[in-house]
């Protein structure tokens, strides 16, 4: 079920909103080659608290999983897709491609965000992978409007990402948020005709976030039970957003 969210809890979401995006900007600061993911994900832990959030997905239980997730912050490094969880052992290098994933609770809304961090000289064509990521994003959230569908999203997100010889992942998709971490409806990055074709309607607040592949669109789960990779191997990239949908069009509650 779709819940819309009212005026009063768009402006919770906002102020959420402004703070998760700080933390992002701030770890994004201190990436750098010999910095350890779970310093990165402390860091963000303690910046959420401090601001008087909750990072939720710390203790996070998804249906997938045995156990809950253990971190503020998903660290997700080169053919990790998302999910990937930091610990005092994994070092960040030169080359490297970090995508870095947080959720914050505040004030009883949630907001989520994600963005994708190139560390020093990549291999030629990963630079290239990061903007078309973003810009895909872009272009799904420019749909977004009241009488567009879902699918308007999907489809310039899918288009885009084609158009420069990329691969959508089609196994995990954006969703709802606000009153929890994930909500109705799904957000593919994808067209399937075999998926609800939901109305955008104002006062829905939805997580667009596209996974972009530099080889095959599959991708497999690790024996941790959370990170997702790529089944190539092939390097993966990660942008997201919450976003609401307004009156006359959009407002991006993560900017």
């Amino acid at each position: 079920m779709i819940r819309l969210k009212t005026k009063e809890d768009i402006e919770k979401l906002k102020r959420g909103g402004k703070i998760l995006s700080a933390v992002l900007d701030e770890v994004e600061k201190v990436i750098k080659p010999g910095i350890t993911t779970q310093s990165l994900t402390d860091l963000a832990e303690k910046i959420i608290i401090e601001a008087g959030g909750r990072p939720s997905f710390k203790g996070y239980k998804a249906a997938w999983a045995d156990g809950v997730y253990p971190a503020a912050l998903c660290v997700s490094i080169n053919e990790e897709v998302v999910h990937g969880i930091p610990a005092p052992n994994r070092v960040i290098k030169e080359g490297d491609i970090v995508g870095i994933d947080c959720g914050l609770e505040y004030e009883g809304r949630y907001t989520d965000m994600a963005r994708t961090i190139i560390v020093g000289k990549v291999k030629p064509g990963l630079k290239k992978l990061v903007s078309v990521t973003q810009e895909s994003l872009m272009k799904g959230i420019k749909q977004v409007k009241p009488g567009n569908k879902i699918s308007d999203i999907s489809r310039a997100i899918e288009e885009h990402v084609k158009k420069h010889e990329f691969s959508v992942v089609r196994q995990l998709v954006g969703h709802g948020v606000g009153f929890s971490a994930h909500e109705d409806p799904q957000i593919p990055n994808f067209v399937d005709r075999s998926l609800p074709d939901v109305v955008l309607k104002a006062g829905m607040v939805i997580a667009i976030e596209p996974m972009v592949n530099v080889g095959g669109a599959e991708v497999d789960s690790l024996e941790d039970g959370w990170t997702i990779v790529t089944h190539d191997s092939s390097i993966s990239a990660h942008f997201e957003h919450t976003v609401a949908v307004t009156e006359d069009g959009y407002e991006i509650i993560t900017k």
